[in-house]
């Protein structure tokens, strides 16, 4: 039985960090599943480091989502992927969130978390899943992992027991070798 993974998003996700997963996880034979606030067409942006202080941000692809987030059995998936972007900051506010997430916690199952998607762990029920742990993101995200109770690692990749993080799209080769060897090894 193939495997199926769980990506959540919503607009303003960053393109790179949600076809690339999409698209490897389809390459290694398994479900890639996209789920999002409603079952619509979601418009990415494009970050790049063009010299500013932060990073610039650009209209993306279109993408569907292929589910709601009321309707994911968390249960059905093997792993979860949470792309970067500004998606984060407005999907964590969704009822379903802290339900979807906190399973694959709970069942100690892969979670790949790129960039700004520590915004979406801070609303797991349960914070000790984060604590002693270290984890990476983008950098102006270091008090939001702190704040989880993890230590943040300067590394553009970090595996910490079942979650996989990274800074940003350029760490998506190394970010998605880790998270699919662990998904393989399930």
């Amino acid at each position: 039985m193939s495997k199926k993974i769980l990506i959540i998003t919503g607009d303003a996700a960053e393109s790179l960090e949600v076809y690339y997963p999409y698209f490897r996880v389809l390459e290694e034979g398994y479900e890639a599943v996209i789920a999002a606030p409603s079952v619509k067409t979601l418009r990415t942006v494009v970050h790049d480091f063009e010299g500013w202080d932060t990073y610039t941000e650009k209209p993306g692809y279109q993408l569907n989502a292929h589910v709601a987030f009321s309707e994911v059995d968390p249960a059905a998936y093997d792993g979860l992927i949470i792309p970067g972007g500004r998606a984060p900051e407005y999907i964590r506010l969704d009822d379903n969130i802290p339900r979807i997430v906190g399973h694959f916690f709970e069942a100690n199952k892969p979670v790949g978390a790129i960039c700004h998607a520590v915004l979406i762990l801070s609303v797991v029920p349960n914070r000790s899943a984060f604590e002693g742990r270290t984890m990476t993101a983008y950098s102006a995200c270091r008090p939001d992992v702190e704040g989880l109770g993890a230590t943040y690692a300067k590394e553009t990749l970090c595996v910490d027991g079942n979650i996989i993080s990274g800074h940003a799209w350029p760490d998506l080769p190394g970010f998605m070798r880790e998270f699919l060897k662990q998904v393989n090894s399930r």
